[in-house]
């Protein structure tokens, strides 16, 4: 019982310090989408991943104690801001996994009466390797930036359609569990949504978003680029040049290595991952040194207040704009 409260009193914790700079949720629904340059600040990104890589947590480890006190955060969280179960309850159990594991999963429904059939998952893992061999005293894979970042960036997401609802198509809001083991919270899902008959039209995930690209210029780069045309239409809705091509990313088949790739293999729709991990600026993939003092929560807030716009031009376009090549 003590975890379960010791994650709520943490959630608690956050929303009351930054209400005067953000606003209640019951506040945010009538502001104008003006409000996406400034949506989230570097402060409230670094409140959620001071949490999710804490200690506390002895890396998320799929399966562990340590993950439940960030599932119980995340499901507080969609509840705070108004994104509903989409089963139900938030958790789904996974059917692949020889522990108890759960993917979180949430849903704000769309607010037109036919494109809210055609829906848009929006993922990340919140899972990491937990503990590993000890190096300078310390066993604790923290995994700030793998991946409670691209949990960080589509928890204020879901906070943002779930105040506001202004998407027309039906958003899902997930959060998988052991990603790390194999993909297996994301294969779990697609095969659902398979199963369910669900006319899903693209899958968005986020992974790495932490640290920022050294002389780029683009913000972010997307996995299998060549493979749809997501990139355009993204950068089409931000009105820069937000989303660009790493070439190590497709050398490295980093396409294949996240959970947009369940959706590609087990649905055919587009799926693709956002990341800023370039190979180059970041040293401690799946070490002990991946901690939250280590992130940039400047640059985290700047790219979800970027990429909201594209997510709710996506969400609203009145056809399906996203096509695979």
């Amino acid at each position: 019982m003590k975890i379960f409260i010791y994650a709520l009193v943490a959630l608690l914790a956050m929303d009351c310090g930054t209400s005067q700079n953000m606003g209640s949720p019951a506040a945010e629904p009538g502001a104008t989408k003006k409000t996406t340059e400034t949506f989230t600040d570097a402060e409230r990104i670094g409140e959620m991943m001071n949490y999710l890589a804490s200690d506390d947590m002895k890396g998320r480890d799929a399966g562990t104690e340590g993950i439940e006190l960030a599932a119980t955060y995340i499901e507080n969280y969609l509840k705070s801001y108004r994104v509903k179960p989409y089963f139900k309850t938030y958790r789904d159990t996974l059917s692949n996994f020889n522990k108890t594991a759960f993917n979180i999963v949430g849903i704000v429904e769309g607010n037109d009466s036919d494109l809210k059939k055609e829906y848009i998952v929006i993922g990340a893992h919140y899972d990491h390797i937990g503990i590993v061999n000890i190096e300078n005293g310390d066993a604790i894979a923290n995994g700030a930036n793998d991946n409670a970042s691209g949990t960080s960036t589509v928890l204020e997401y879901a906070r943002y359609f779930g105040t506001h609802k202004t998407n027309k198509r039906s958003l899902i809001f997930a959060l998988f569990s052991a990603e790390e083991k194999g993909l297996l919270g994301s294969k779990h899902l697609a095969k659902e949504l398979k199963e369910q008959g669900v006319n899903l039209y693209a899958m968005l995930n986020f992974e790495m978003t932490g640290i920022p690209m050294k002389d780029k210029d683009y913000l972010m780069y997307l996995t299998g680029f060549e493979m749809s045309n997501l990139a355009e239409v993204s950068n089409a809705y931000a009105k820069e040049k937000l989303v660009g091509f790493l070439p190590t990313a497709k050398e490295y088949s980093l396409f294949k290595r996240s959970d947009n790739y369940a959706f590609h293999v087990e649905m055919g729709v587009p799926s693709h991952t956002f990341s800023t991990f370039d190979f180059t600026n970041f040293d401690h993939y799946h070490k002990v040194g991946d901690e939250a003092d280590k992130m940039d929560f400047e640059h985290m807030a700047n790219l979800v207040n970027k990429t909201i716009p594209v997510l709710e031009g996506i969400a609203n376009a009145p056809t399906q704009e996203i096509k695979n090549n």
